[in-house]
């Protein structure tokens, strides 16, 4: 079986999770602020908080805006679904756009005439690792006074060049707030896990606050201290905190996500060369201002072919995909209250896209094994 996805975990990430269970700290304490130190300090941001996962970031995030309910906040309905989910979360109504058919991302030029009085925030999402038109879109958000979040949970490692400058990687704050995933089908993992990156201390503080009970004394501080301290409760705030085990392990990650960036690259070049010349085939579309991680290798099929039927007989070859990103306005939660414009792109990449196999550890053969099969299927 080639898989989707793999994590590239081995001793070094074992190691460092026996360490921190024999350490005693075993919550929330010294390998997070170490982790997040390191995150800050490799994509250039003044703060980073590490969460339990990436959907409690996107809601951290939304929270520390102080949206909610009467707020409208435009984002793309081509993504999972916990992008929409957290707006709802705060009593906000999504507002869904569409997307650029090249890329998978959100279309700027949507986000720009979806705007209203309510807007207060604008969901952008870095697909698949592709990173989004953030050059275009941090214009609109400036120029109306909308924060402008990155659901970058795909995207660790991915690099951007902003209006011919040099390039930063995706968490350089350029927007508000960036979320970011540590799933194991992201590039790097923790198991579960997320962080936010932002350069402004008041929302870091306020998701420092949120993350842990709305608690004015982090235990951290309180076990550490020779004095009694009693904390207050300032808000009503979430139990979001990652683990000392995952932060060991997600260190590890971090030190090898160049590495993992480089060889995720070469593997995408080499599918590019492999299906290039397969007729009706579309291969993804990287911008000249950006530098993908290749979270996923997205292609388009031939419109002749039934996208369910291609997967079931890779699948039934020993090679698992999977279809192209969900659009959350197709599932029940938002049928019908959710307000959206034209999703025509949306709704053909969702059923016309399947992701292929792409992950640190493939070698040539397991392409060659997948693009001769794909190319089976097209000349069928």
């Amino acid at each position: 079986m080639i898989p989707i996805a793999l994590p590239l975990l081995g001793d070094d990430e074992a190691e460092a999770a026996r360490e921190a269970v024999l350490s005693g700290w075993v919550s929330q304490g010294p390998q997070v602020a170490a982790f997040e130190r390191d995150f800050a300090a490799l994509v250039g941001a003044p703060y980073a908080c590490a969460v339990s996962n990436c959907t409690t970031a996107l809601h951290l995030a939304l929270a520390a805006l102080d949206i909610g309910p009467g707020d409208e906040v435009i984002t793309a309905s081509h993504s999972f679904i916990a992008t929409a989910n957290c707006v709802r979360y705060c009593g906000a109504t999504p507002i869904f756009v569409d997307i650029d058919p090249d890329t998978y991302n959100i279309d700027p030029d949507r986000v720009a005439e979806a705007i209203t009085s309510r807007t207060r925030a604008i969901i952008v999402v870095h697909q698949m690792g592709m990173p989004c038109d953030l050059a275009a879109l941090v214009a609109i958000a400036d120029r109306h006074g909308t924060a402008l979040i990155e659901d970058a949970a795909c995207a660790a490692g991915s690099q951007i060049r902003m209006n011919g400058g040099g390039w930063d990687r995706i968490g350089k704050p350029h927007g508000r707030i960036a979320c970011f995933s540590f799933h194991p089908r992201k590039v790097i993992t923790t198991g579960e896990g997320g962080m936010l990156t932002t350069s402004d201390p008041e929302l870091d503080r306020k998701f420092r606050l949120l993350r842990q009970h709305g608690m004015s004394v982090p235990d951290t501080v309180r076990h550490g201290s020779p004095q009694v301290i009693f904390e207050d409760y300032l808000a009503v705030g979430f139990n979001y905190r990652m683990t000392d085990i995952q932060a060991a392990v997600g260190r590890k990650q971090l030190a090898k996500l160049s590495d993992i960036v480089g060889r995720r690259r070469a593997l995408a070049a080499r599918y590019a060369e492999l299906l290039g010349n397969l007729e009706g085939l579309s291969l993804p579309f990287e911008p000249e201002w950006a530098h993908s991680n290749w979270q996923s290798y997205c292609v388009r099929l031939p419109a002749r072919l039934d996208q369910k039927a291609v997967m079931q007989s890779l699948l039934d070859q020993g090679i698992a995909t999977r279809r192209g990103i969900m659009c959350s306005h197709r599932e029940a939660p938002y049928a019908e209250a959710a307000r959206r414009h034209d999703l025509r792109q949306s709704e053909l990449a969702q059923d016309h896209s399947i992701l292929l196999p792409l992950y640190a550890q493939m070698t040539d053969t397991d392409l060659e094994l997948v693009a001769s099969a794909l190319q089976a299927e097209i000349n069928r």
